[in-house]
């Protein structure tokens, strides 16, 4: 009689608990659907769920937009689909949104949850494009948009997903790529920069204050920079090297400056923001209305530029005399929008140059 082999030991899967803090393991929040009251919960908090974003200005937006029946529109960066949402029913019926973003991770997401909700193609029109382009949309689109919509925020769904490095609150590669198929990650382009460079990306694109004794702290990390908690460490160790008694609060604002001016050197933000901007009288019909939302000065700037410009000229009819920000309740319920701007404008009938 032989002996049966013993089989090796298996271990039970760890139950990460009712408030697992990893990512992938936050069941209730990546799948709403199913709990509907966790969510609530935890929205009634000021807190947004992870894999969810909150869209902002939402009532401004839709007064601003005023979309209506048989209209074709265009929500130039879909995200989460929050804002198409509440644009898509006033289109209907006999109108039409259009959607672009960049990230091929995160649009068909989008595209599948609207889809879920009855918007079927003959309304709703995603493409997988950078904003930039959006020209090539007009012969689709009959010519021009009614109202055009560009949320220039990235996505909670990007922030809280540690695999993405946009954010210092948990280890990851240190990549900040809106598409992760096109250009270098960030923690490359730490690798080549200069200390002289890098400085000057953190003023110009975050208003950094201590730009370049951050920058020198980066390059002087004694391991490479190639996860958002190794340049976590180096900005906050450099920063106490400097002054010892650093308070939190000021290391954490510098390390959300530090990542957001990496975010836009890596993706060309401005940049491809300028091209958008020089391109927008086009695509407006005569009377179109255009909404745009910043969160960050050198945004800002560019928005308010372009449209005091198109006024200017006559291209555009009516722009935001100022910035309109959220509602002190829409910032208490959801911190992430403090920072947002937003301005709009109409078009004229006067021809673009």
């Amino acid at each position: 009689m032989t002996e049966e082999t013993p089989q090796p030991h298996k271990r039970r899967v760890r139950y990460s608990g009712r408030n697992p803090r990893k990512f992938a393991e936050k069941y209730k929040e990546l799948d709403p659907a199913r709990y509907a009251g966790d969510i609530e919960h935890i929205l009634a908090k000021g807190q947004t769920p992870a894999g969810m974003h909150r869209p902002i200005c939402v009532g401004e937006i839709l007064s601003i937009l005023d979309p209506k029946p048989g209209e074709v529109c265009l929500d130039a960066t879909l995200g989460y689909g929050g804002h198409s949402e509440k644009l898509l029913p006033k289109l209907l019926p006999g109108g039409k949104l259009f959607a672009t973003d960049v990230d091929p991770l995160e649009l068909p997401k989008a595209e599948a949850r609207l889809r879920g909700l009855g918007f079927g193609p003959d309304v709703f029109i995603a493409r997988k494009m950078n904003f930039a382009g959006v020209l090539g949309l007009l012969p689709e689109a009959g010519g021009g948009f009614d109202c055009v919509l560009a949320d220039l925020g990235v996505s909670s769904m990007q922030l809280d997903n540690p695999a993405r490095g946009f954010t210092y609150k948990a280890d990851g590669p240190l990549d900040l790529r809106l598409n992760p198929g096109r250009g270098r990650p960030a923690s490359e382009m730490l690798n080549t920069i200069s200390a002289e460079a890098l400085e000057k990306i953190l003023f110009d694109y975050a208003d950094e204050p201590q730009a370049k004794e951050i920058a020198q702290a980066i390059k002087a990390a004694l391991l490479p920079v190639t996860t958002t908690a190794r340049l976590a460490a180096a900005v906050s160790d450099g920063l106490k090297k400097l002054d010892p008694k650093t308070e939190d609060s000021l290391i954490k604002k510098a390390l959300q400056r530090t990542f957001m001016a990496l975010r836009i050197a890596v993706n060309e933000e401005l940049s491809v923001l300028d091209r958008f901007l020089d391109i927008l009288p086009w695509c407006l019909k005569p009377g179109g209305r255009v909404a745009i939302l910043s969160f960050h000065s050198g945004e800002d700037r560019r928005v308010k530029k372009a449209f005091l410009k198109g006024e200017d000229a006559g291209i555009y009819s009516k722009i935001a005399p100022s910035p309109m920000r959220p509602s002190p309740e829409e910032r208490r319920g959801n911190p992430r929008s403090a920072c947002a701007k937003l301005r709009w404008a109409v078009r004229s009938d006067k021809p673009a140059q």
